[in-house]
C-alpha cells in the first residue's frame, strides 16, 4: 500500500508527511535541511517539525545551538495509532450517550467509497440482528475478499444470521451464516440489505455509494417484501 496514502489516513497533513519520510529517510538532519530536502517552505517544515515531535514521531539533540532532528523508529507509528484508540475509547461512553439522545427516527446517511462501505456492514454487526438482503451479484466478496471473510466471521461470533436472495444462476461465496435462495430476476448493481430498524441500500459503482434508511415502519415494509420473494424463491 503507498506510504503517503496510509499516513495520510491517519490524520498526517502533506507537510507532515514530508518532513515525517525525509527525516526517516535520510537520518539526523537540521531544519533547514529538511525544508530543502522536503522541497517545503521553512516556516511550514518548523510547525510540521513541531508537530512531529509532541506525537512522539520526531526527536532532537541540541548541538552547540543548533537542533538536528530525526524520526522516531517507524514503530513508534503503532503506539501512535494505539494511542488515539485509546483517547476515542475514553470519550466513547459519553459520545454515545449523547448520539442516543440526538438520534431522530427516519434519518438517512449517506456513504462513499470502500471506507463507506465498511462502516455499512460494521453497522449491521453493532446492531446483533440478522440480516435479510437481495440483489447482491457477489460484489462484496469480489471488491472487497479480505473484508468479506472478515465480516463473516464477525456474524459467526455474534450469531448474526444472513438470508439473501440471488439472482437464478449466480452463487455467493459460501458461508455458514448465510442462507440462499433465488429468483429469475435481472442484474442490478444495487444491494438492499434489512436489518434491526434499518434498510441499507449499497450500490456497487466505480466508487461504490451506501445509504443507511433508519426507519422502523420502513424496515417493517421491506422486510414484509422481502418475506414474500423469500417464499416464491427457490432453493436452488
Amino acid at each position: 500500500m503507498n506510504i503517503e496514502k496510509v499516513l495520510s489516513n491517519l490524520g498526517f497533513s502533506p507537510n507532515e508527511i514530508k518532513v515525517y519520510l525525509t527525516l526517516n529517510d535520510r537520518g539526523s538532519l537540521k531544519a533547514g535541511k529538511v525544508a530543502t530536502v522536503a522541497k517545503i517552505d521553512r516556516s511550514s517544515c518548523y510547525n510540521s517539525l513541531k508537530s512531529l515531535t509532541e506525537k512522539g514521531l520526531a526527536s532532537y539533540v541540541t548541538i552547540g545551538k543548533i537542533k538536528w532532528f530525526q524520526a522516531t523508529g517507524p514503530k513508534r507509528l503503532l503506539d501512535y495509532v494505539k494511542e488515539q484508540e485509546e483517547d476515542v475509547k475514553s470519550i466513547l461512553e459519553d459520545l454515545q450517550a449523547r448520539h442516543k439522545a440526538a438520534k431522530i427516527e427516519g434519518q438517512v446517511r449517506l456513504f462513499k467509497g470502500m471506507k463507506g462501505i465498511k462502516t455499512v456492514f460494521l453497522d449491521i454487526i453493532r446492531t446483533g440482528k440478522d440480516n435479510f438482503g437481495y440483489g447482491s451479484e457477489g460484489q462484496f466478496s469480489r471488491r472487497m475478499p479480505e473484508f468479506a471473510k472478515q465480516f463473516d466471521r464477525l456474524k459467526k461470533e455474534n450469531n448474526i444470521k444472513t438470508k439473501m436472495i440471488l439472482r437464478k444462476g449466480r452463487k455467493e461465496m459460501s458461508s455458514k451464516t448465510s442462507e440462499y435462495r433465488y429468483l429469475d430476476v435481472e442484474e442490478s448493481p444495487a444491494v438492499t440489505n434489512i436489518y434491526s430498524n434499518k434498510i441499507a441500500i449499497i450500490i456497487w459503482t466505480d466508487e461504490p455509494e451506501g445509504i443507511i434508511i433508519e426507519n422502523k415502519s420502513a424496515a417493517k415494509a421491506y422486510k414484509s417484501y422481502f418475506d414474500v420473494l423469500w417464499t416464491v424463491a427457490k432453493a436452488k
